[in-house]
C-alpha cells in the first residue's frame, strides 16, 4: 500500500518546483536552442553604454592652471618633453600583463580545558533530617554542591595556490581630473565548445605605462580581474538549477 504525503510536503515540493522552474526556466531554453551548438562570442560593445556602467569617482588633487615660461618649449605640470604613442586619451589601447600568482599556507589549532568543583560539605541544613514523606525528598542529599568540565578543541588549515600568466589589450574609458587613466579590456578565447573569458579592469597612471605601452597588472589600482569560461566543460561542472534551489532553501 502507498502511503498519503500530507498536504504541507505537497506544498513545499510544489513551491520548489515552481520556484526551480522560474529562474531557471529562460535558462533552460536558451540551452535548448544551442543544443549542438558552439557558444557564440560577444560582440564588441562600448563599455560606457552597457547596463549598470559608472563613472568612476576618485578623490581628485586641485587642479593646477598650466604656465609657459618665455623662451621656452617646457609647459608647467607637463609629464614629457617629446609626445609618445602611448595610451593617454578616451579610445587609446594598452596592453595589460597579468601575472598573477597567490599562494598561502596557513594552519590554527585551539585548545581549551576547564573544569571546576565546588563542595560546600553540608548534609544537614535548618533540620532538613526531621523532614519526612514528600518534603524529605525536595531537599537534595548535599546541598551547595557544584561540578562542571569545559573542553574545547578546534583545528583549522588553509593551502591555496593560485597562478595566472596572460596578455589582453584595454581601451580607455575615462580620464580623470589627475590624468590618471580608467581601462577596461575583455578578451574571450574559443576552443572547440568552451569560451574563455579574461575580463581586466582598474585604474593605471600613465607613468606606469611602459615605453611598449604595456602596464603589468599589479600597478593597477582598484584592479578587477576575472578570469573563467562558459560552455559544454562549464555546464557539466555545474550543479542543476534544482540542486542549486534545494542547496539554497534546506537548512541542512
Amino acid at each position: 500500500m502507498f502511503k498519503s504525503i500530507p498536504t504541507n510536503r505537497i506544498v513545499l515540493i510544489t513551491a520548489l518546483l515552481a520556484t526551480g522552474g522560474l529562474a531557471g526556466g529562460c535558462s533552460s531554453i536558451d540551452r535548448l536552442a544551442s543544443i549542438g551548438e558552439r557558444p557564440a562570442l560577444s560582440a564588441i560593445e562600448n563599455p560606457t553604454t552597457q547596463p549598470g556602467y559608472k563613472p568612476v569617482q576618485m578623490p581628485m588633487p586641485k587642479p593646477e592652471v598650466a604656465s609657459y615660461n618665455a623662451n621656452s618649449l617646457w609647459r608647467n605640470g607637463s609629464r614629457a618633453f617629446f609626445r609618445d604613442q602611448r595610451a593617454a586619451k578616451v579610445g587609446d589601447i594598452m596592453t595589460v600583463t597579468v601575472n598573477f600568482t597567490d599562494k598561502a599556507n596557513i594552519a590554527n589549532q585551539t585548545q581549551r580545558s576547564r573544569s571546576s568543583s565546588e563542595d560546600s560539605g553540608i548534609t544537614d541544613f535548618a533540620g532538613s533530617k526531621l523532614l519526612t514523606g514528600n518534603a524529605a525528598q525536595v531537599l537534595p542529599g548535599r546541598l551547595l554542591s557544584t561540578d562542571s568540565t569545559s573542553t574545547a578543541d578546534g583545528k583549522g588549515s588553509v593551502q591555496r595556490q593560485e597562478a595566472l600568466q596572460t596578455s589582453v589589450a584595454a581601451v580607455v574609458t575615462q580620464v580623470l581630473p589627475n590624468g590618471n587613466l580608467v581601462v577596461e579590456g575583455k578578451q574571450e578565447i574559443r576552443v572547440n565548445f568552451e569560451v574563455r573569458e579574461l575580463i581586466v579592469a582598474g585604474i593605471v597612471r600613465p607613468e606606469d605605462i611602459q615605453s611598449d605601452n604595456t602596464i603589468d597588472s599589479s600597478k593597477i589600482a582598484q584592479a578587477r580581474i576575472a578570469y573563467g569560461g562558459r560552455g559544454q566543460i562549464t555546464d557539466v561542472q555545474q550543479p542543476r538549477y534544482g540542486q542549486q534551489v534545494m542547496d539554497v532553501l534546506l537548512p541542512f
